[in-house]
């Protein structure tokens, strides 16, 4: 009697398990890059806790056509940042270290993912 409720018990469990749904992998702290405000001033933008492994075009600069492209970003999350010149993670890339990476006004960027 014993073992069949411990199988009953370990079946729930395991069906349990199937139905919770997967968290996405998230880089923990804040992403920051400079864009240009509609007054031409510059304007920090701060993406706090970014989802990890999916490419995000940021979207005050997401039109090249449109906007001057983002620079000067700051990788204060636990994961790696790579950052590209075009929208939908294409172009030239270059990589941010975790919680210490950073770029001058001369690394532009329209979109960025995170790897740990």
């Amino acid at each position: 009697m014993r073992l069949r409720h411990a199988a009953v018990a370990a079946f729930g469990a395991f069906t349990l398990l199937l139905t919770v749904p997967a968290s996405a992998s998230a880089a923990t702290g804040e992403f920051q890059y400079t864009v240009s405000g509609l007054d031409g001033r510059p304007l920090r933008v701060v993406l706090e806790d970014p989802v990890g492994e999916e490419c995000i075009t940021l979207p005050e600069v997401a039109d090249p056509g449109a906007s001057s492209p983002a620079h000067s970003p700051r990788n204060r999350t636990d994961a790696t940042a790579m950052v590209f010149t075009e929208p939908g993670c294409e172009g030239d890339h270059f990589t941010l270290r975790p919680r210490t990476g950073y770029g001058s006004e001369r690394l532009t960027l329209r979109s960025v993912v995170f790897s740990h």
